[in-house]
């Protein structure tokens, strides 16, 4: 196993590396968790930006899945690295030095916010990049003397320097509205001056039934196909699928309850009959798994918020475990304990893009173009549109409502005019 990371281009930074099983997973997803990570499949490597940032996020991640350890003999605070000062609050009145001390007291500041307000992991990645960008872009300006202007000429810059899309640009003015208001403390002089980017408005990339059908006969018979199957059979996000738990499926209403989905919402969407067989089967195979777990004395997953504390014993009964567990045993080199989490969303990507390939079709298909074709086949089928936004969980109807592109394609689609002639 080794990762290699060098200068690409000005400022970006290409990561390679060469790994097997689950040493490959843990390095493929600490690449993913850096912001604006680039994959070029003719070079085979990753491109991520040549920014402090960027690189701790990646290095923090390899340390924290165990892949590489710090020299215990390294006194830090004696190095030659270490030549910055402690953040107190009257710092960040008086003056903003570019020190790696300052920008990491505001990321934890932040951590601890978006904790409380229970935003995601995703959001406080993305958020603690942008901060980071923006403090250290305006090293030597006070951050309480800025306003709109700095502001957007920051935004400003990504699309035409970076040329960034419309929703990171959205997303950077979000993380900075959330720094001077949550983090700082501050009032925005003249908000109103705000400049939002606008997003283009995009169909989503959607298979045909046949299309669909073909990638299925490609797919492995095992846990992962049927992952991607159930992707398609019941709208869910990847994400979704993976944290589902033996409690959250209902084979006598055929139901499934997706819980803390998109914006921390639960609802409930349909189980498909001919996937209610190998689902069964499958979980039959998996509570093997775990009764041997609990004879060796594991068995344990891990539970949302402080339900642990709560129910000390619960993680390790039958409802809670996971129903598509890793095939490994997950181990913490501090506690020694070991359990079993869910299957990393890259195998399931990776078997995906495998059986897309051999397919041939023509379309950008990810796991994510599954929801898409199950919402655009309800509607081909006749199913009403509020109906589908309920198995979606969208919050509003004008985001369902994207999929009424279907209306131009079937037996009650518009016809043109020169198909009259």
């Amino acid at each position: 196993m080794f990762i290699e990371i060098r200068p690409y281009e000005k400022e970006r930074l290409s990561v390679h590396f060469k790994a097997e099983g689950e040493n490959f997973s843990k390095i493929l997803q600490s690449i993913k968790k850096v912001p604006n990570k680039v994959w070029i499949p003719a070079r085979c490597f990753w491109i991520i930006p040549a920014d402090r940032n960027s690189c701790d996020i990646l290095l923090n991640n390899l340390y924290n899945e165990g892949l590489f350890r710090a020299d215990s003999c390294f006194d830090f605070k004696n190095s030659e690295l270490n030549n910055t000062e402690s953040l107190n609050t009257e710092i960040i009145g008086k003056r903003n030095n570019d020190t790696a001390s300052d920008v990491q007291c505001i990321l934890n500041k932040l951590e601890e916010v978006i904790t409380a307000k229970h935003y995601s992991k995703r959001t406080r990645e993305a958020y603690s990049y942008w901060i980071s960008r923006f403090i250290r872009e305006h090293k030597d300006k006070n951050l309480k003397t800025l306003s709109d202007t700095e502001i957007n000429a920051f935004v400003s810059r990504l699309a035409v320097k970076e040329k960034a899309a419309a929703s990171s640009q959205n997303q950077a003015l979000a993380a900075l509205l959330f720094l001077y208001k949550n983090i700082l403390g501050l009032t925005i002089k003249t908000p109103e001056n705000i400049v939002r980017a606008k997003k283009p408005k995009k169909l989503p990339a959607v298979m045909t039934r046949e299309e669909t059908a073909k990638i299925f006969s490609l797919l492995p018979e095992n846990d992962y196909g049927l992952i991607i199957r159930l992707l398609y059979g019941t709208g869910m996000r990847l994400m979704e699928a993976l944290r589902l738990r033996i409690q959250d499926i209902d084979f006598g209403k055929n139901e499934i309850t997706v819980h803390c989905g998109k914006g921390a919402k639960d609802r409930k969407t349909v189980l498909p009959v001919s996937l209610k067989f190998p689902l069964q089967k499958h979980l039959e195979d998996v509570r093997r798994i775990h009764e041997a777990d609990c004879k060796d004395g594991f068995g344990s997953v891990p539970l949302p918020f402080a339900l642990a504390k709560k129910y000390p014993n619960a993680g390790k009964t039958w409802v809670w475990q996971w129903v598509f567990p890793q095939a490994r045993r997950w181990r913490n080199k501090e506690t020694g304990e070991q359990g079993r989490h869910h299957i990393d969303p890259s195998v399931i990507q990776r078997t995906l893009h495998e059986a897309v390939l051999r397919s041939g079709i023509p379309k950008p298909i990810g796991c994510h173009t599954f929801r898409h074709s199950f919402a655009t086949h309800l509607l081909e089928s006749g199913y009403d549109i509020r109906t589908i936004q309920e198995l979606l969980g969208h919050s509003d109807v004008s985001t369902t409502m994207v999929y009424t592109h279907v209306l131009n394609r079937g037996g009650l689609g518009v016809q043109s005019p020169i198909d009259r002639m």
